[in-house]
């Protein structure tokens, strides 16, 4: 039996939470939100709602369901009263109505077993509805240096300190595409997050010690764009498979 609300800590030999997935949130939203469109929201995983605080400046309507209790009680003292919370696994949820746009981020590689979720997702997709999925990178050069560096036993690995924060896969655009297509799910757009060629502790000292600025952060952003498989994080925008 998994203990979500253990894995949602953080823990001395590997935070949950870093500043720079801060940043990465904020350029994903400035990525997703051109092609958001009206209607009720779905959000999968939410951990402490720094996403939810965001997806509900530009859905009115949105449920969030979570797994932690603990997370979740901090997302809700968080978020607008607007939005709807549900303590439930993706497997075990039910819903009354299909969503326009439903998003899973940073939480696919969480799972035990993707397909009945992603299918399930399928099903609560709206069909004129997108999905939107993000994961950690496996090919981020990062982690690739980790790898020539005896860190990593390959790209593809989950470390011990990801085992313990709920990780049991890592993706990369091959593995996160045959997931997503499986389900009966057509890929509209694929693109990566910000260039990365530190670790997130890295990126934190660096910024932190002001060896990396804000034009920096729009440099990797950009260059993100030209090498999407070299980036932190990976994406889909998806619909249902007619």
């Amino acid at each position: 039996m998994r203990d979500y609300n253990s894995e949602a800590q953080s823990r001395p030999e590997k935070r949950y939470d870093y500043n720079f997935d801060e940043i990465v949130r904020d350029y994903m939203m400035k990525r997703f939100a051109p092609h958001f469109q009206s209607g009720p929201a779905l959000e999968l995983g939410c951990h402490e709602g720094r996403s939810t605080q965001l997806l509900s400046q530009h859905f009115p309507d949105l449920t969030v369901v979570e797994a932690s209790s603990d997370a979740l009680a901090v997302a809700k003292r968080n978020a607008p009263e607007t939005v709807t919370f549900i303590n439930s696994t993706f497997e075990e949820a039910k819903f009354d109505k299909t969503f326009r746009s439903i998003f899973l981020i940073n939480t696919l590689e969480h799972l035990e077993e993707t397909g009945p979720v992603l299918r399930n997702i399928r099903d609560w997709l709206a069909p004129d509805g997108q999905f939107y999925v993000l994961v950690p990178n496996a090919d981020a050069p990062s982690r690739q240096i980790a790898v020539q560096m005896g860190l990593i036993e390959s790209n593809n690995a989950v470390t011990p300190g990801e085992w313990a924060h709920g990780h049991r896969r890592t993706y990369s655009f091959d593995t996160l595409e045959a997931d997503v297509r499986a389900a009966g799910m057509k890929i509209e757009q694929r693109g990566g997050l910000m260039f990365k060629a530190l670790a997130n502790f890295q990126f934190d000292r660096a910024l932190a010690a002001g060896i990396i600025d804000e034009n920096y952060l729009e440099g990797i952003y950009n260059l993100g764009m030209i090498y999407p498989a070299m980036c932190a994080s990976i994406f889909l925008i998806c619909s249902r498979a007619q």
